[in-house]
């Protein structure tokens, strides 16, 4: 495999950082919750000079022997809980409380129970 190719596990784990605080608007319901991510990936180790160890993820069917290849898992959670979450987009947006816990319990409920959001 080309070293240019390659990924290292911090670039990845950076990148899934990026997307999931992405704000595009793209979607009907504002706000999403993420409690936590559970990556499992293959890895490998090599020894880079003196800067000491760095982790490639492997590519599906990519290269290294089975001897070579290790199994990791990277448990991505928020600093904030969901709840303290929620109050901070509260306080910081309280006119658009009521429409975001109409549309996402519109969003859960598949627009079942209309009045659901005014209980919030």
């Amino acid at each position: 495999m080309l070293e240019e190719s390659r990924i290292g596990l911090a670039e990845l784990i950076e990148q899934v950082k990026r997307e999931l605080l992405s704000t595009t608007q793209d979607t009907e319901v504002p706000l999403l919750s993420v409690d936590t991510v559970e990556l499992e990936l293959q890895v490998t180790v090599r020894k880079e000079g003196k800067a000491g160890l760095k982790v490639y993820v492997v590519e599906m069917g990519g290269g290294g022997s089975l001897d070579d290849i290790q199994k990791v898992k990277v448990t991505l959670s928020p600093l904030l809980t969901k709840e303290a979450r929620l109050a901070i987009y509260q306080k910081r947006y309280p006119q658009r409380w009521t429409e975001l816990m109409n549309k996402s319990v519109e969003a859960l409920t598949k627009g079942g129970d209309d009045n659901l959001g005014d209980e919030y």
